[in-house]
């Protein structure tokens, strides 16, 4: 790896600059990033002429290994000529999400809970990301247009429960993010509160003080949802980021997505579980790909995935095994995958 140094937590990243630092000067130029790994345009199959272009914040860069092009954390974010390749079954909305919409920013796809689009802004596009065509400019309501999407939610009794998501929320300034948050605590009828975020892993120094007070002095209980697919993404710079979540009374899970050429081998599942545990945060979910238009070449076989399972199941306490999900449009809830028992 470039660096292993850990960031400071308290809103500043190793080198001490503030998280807003590192969201501005995101890596966003093929070349740069090649260089700073010592590979050249002849080691990968680039195609850097995408609306969905590379993005991608130093601090994860930094725990990329220089000199190699198949690197599993390179290979989630470097855009490739297999994203041109039309495949049958993939679409620009695998997940139905536009039929979801109740009002622009709020989406209700499962009984309980609602999902709010609380930022159209992430600091990295992973390009296997299920909403990479996702239409944020029509979708992110303005700020005097929240309202109507409170008023909402407090007419349906049946919500119990907010999920911020994005983008990412945790990219909003942390004056807005407590003004979000403050409204719907403000809300009776919810029980507990939910964040959707990859930046405590792309960027531990996100995780500020200010931060910290917000969520646990929330009247909701919170539980914050990380994004790691690869052990080799959470470093001791995230280990300590994630620790004063917990102190706070945060509840930390993961969800990954099985990725071929980035986590598709056995010890990889099996290390990040580990790792994952080490640091304070329970494996969720593993999600099989979504079937989004650029991503088919991350596709794993369903009888490899079987068999990464039964590997999981077989070396794991049950406590360390995520649950192997995929989502379906209009499906009630996360479709959890069943195989038949070995033997």
């Amino acid at each position: 790896m470039i660096a292993r140094s850990p960031a400071n937590w308290q809103g500043r990243d190793a080198a001490g600059e503030p998280w807003q630092v590192a969201m501005r000067t995101v890596i966003g130029d093929v070349d740069e990033l090649l260089g700073l790994l010592g590979l050249s345009r002849g080691d990968v199959d680039i195609d850097d002429a995408q609306a969905f272009a590379l993005r991608v914040p130093r601090a994860f860069v930094d725990r990329m290994q220089p000199g190699r092009a198949d690197d599993p954390l390179l290979r989630q974010v470097l855009p490739r000529m297999a994203e041109r390749l039309p495949l049958p079954g993939f679409s620009c909305d695998p997940l139905g999400e536009a039929g979801a919409v109740r009002l622009p920013g709020l989406l209700h796809k499962f009984h309980g809970r609602v999902l709010l689009i609380a930022s159209g802004h992430c600091p990295i596009h992973c390009r296997y990301c299920f909403r990479r065509h996702f239409p944020y400019a029509a979708m992110q309501p303005a700020r005097a247009d929240w309202q109507r999407v409170f008023d909402c939610i407090a007419g349906d009794p049946s919500i119990s429960e907010v999920i911020l998501s994005g983008g990412d929320p945790l990219s909003l300034p942390d004056r807005q993010l407590q003004w979000l948050v403050e409204r719907l605590a403000a809300i009776p009828q919810l029980r507990r509160l939910r964040l959707h975020s990859r930046l405590p892993v792309l960027i531990p120094a996100r995780i500020t003080p200010q931060l910290l007070r917000l969520l646990g002095d929330c009247r909701l209980p919170t539980s914050l949802v990380i994004h790691a697919n690869h052990a080799q993404e959470l470093d001791d710079g995230v280990a300590a980021a994630l620790a004063p979540l917990r102190r706070a009374g945060v509840t930390l899970l993961n969800q990954s997505v099985l990725l071929a050429g980035v986590n598709d081998r056995l010890d990889d599942l099996c290390a990040l579980s580990e790792r994952l545990f080490a640091i304070g945060v329970l494996p969720y979910y593993l999600h099989l790909l979504d079937r989004v238009a650029g991503a088919g070449h991350f596709a794993v076989a369903e009888e490899r995935v079987h068999e990464l399972h039964a590997g999981l199941l077989a070396r794991l306490p049950g406590y360390l095994v995520p649950r192997l999900v995929r989502e379906v449009a209009q499906a009630p809830s996360k479709v959890p995958l069943q195989f038949p028992a070995a033997g």
